[in-house]
């Protein structure tokens, strides 16, 4: 057989694993895709008989384009996510591949997308390498240019600031989570009685300016009209921590636009802060917290 169609089906086979790795340390199918037509074209200009372990090989590739990916998208200080949400399929070909799908949409949620963003380009890679894709801290280690304990030591931090560090040490956010869950629902589901049942009678809704901007009052007081307000809506908010404490982040197709941090106080919701300011977000300390039934 010759020898570059070898290596095109060979390259092939390892497909939708490296579409799979770039997407999820990228978060845009776009680039994605870039980032595996980079690693055939430096396949293609590789001698095969130099390459043990191809999977390995185009695995490490694809990541060191990846992160040089990031890094120039933060020096650039670019939006990463796509504003739609991705496709999860990396690549088509007639029609769904169901391997593809669960690969991309399964495990990576748009909420998790967001919190990748705000790690460093060596903590993102290390961390979706090891947490998501089981390579070892040896072989992690030369593709983001340090030690192999240097290399556990980011996808650590990485770990930490994913699942929120503080999480185990505040035994009252599983009762704050459950407060939020119960308002999430029944927002959802257009609830009014359900709403009044967790939200205090004197809550306060408060939006910053840029929020307001979007199509809500400034301020709302009272639980009657925030029920109102919230009724039939918040179909894209996802719990997570904010500084620490329960909350909402909407962030449509991964692009992180509204953070809502709620006060509770004896079981009922007090306040809701709607903040959208690009700024303050940045700011925030965000962290994922996995569905209700990923918890039980």
């Amino acid at each position: 057989m010759d020898g570059k169609k070898f290596l095109a089906e060979q390259f092939e086979g390892n497909r939708r694993r490296l579409s799979a790795v770039a997407y999820r340390m990228l978060g845009s199918k776009t680039e994605a895709e870039d980032a595996v037509q980079e690693a055939w074209l430096r396949l293609s200009r590789t001698d095969a008989g130099e390459v043990e372990n191809l999977g390995g090989w185009l695995t490490t590739v694809v990541a060191r384009v990846c992160l040089d990916m990031l890094r120039t998208r933060k020096t650039r200080r670019e939006e990463p996510l796509e504003t739609q949400a991705p496709s999860p399929a990396a690549r088509r070909t007639e029609g769904p591949d169901p391997e593809q799908e669960a690969l991309l949409a399964d495990s990576v949620g748009l909420a998790l997308l967001v919190v990748l963003n705000r790690l460093t380009p060596s903590e993102r890679i290390a961390f979706v390498l090891h947490d998501m894709f089981d390579l070892s801290f040896d072989e992690i280690a030369p593709i983001v240019e340090r030690t192999p304990t240097a290399a556990r030591q980011l996808a650590s931090r990485a770990r930490r600031r994913v699942q929120g560090a503080d999480t185990g040490a505040k035994p009252d956010i599983a009762r704050q989570r459950s407060v939020v869950d119960a308002f999430l629902a029944a927002s959802r589901a257009g609830d009014f009685d359900a709403l009044l049942k967790v939200l205090a009678p004197d809550v306060v809704f408060r939006a910053d300016p840029v929020a307001a901007r979007l199509g809500v009052r400034a301020e709302i007081r009272g639980a009657a009209a925030v029920a109102e307000t919230f009724k039939g809506r918040a179909q894209g908010a996802q719990p997570a921590l904010v500084d620490g404490a329960i909350g909402l982040l909407v962030a449509p197709g991964g692009q992180l636009r509204v953070v809502l941090a709620i006060t509770i106080r004896e079981g009922r919701i007090v306040a809701i802060d709607a903040l959208a300011d690009p700024e303050r977000l940045d700011r925030l300390d965000l962290a994922v917290l996995g569905t209700k039934a990923e918890g039980q």
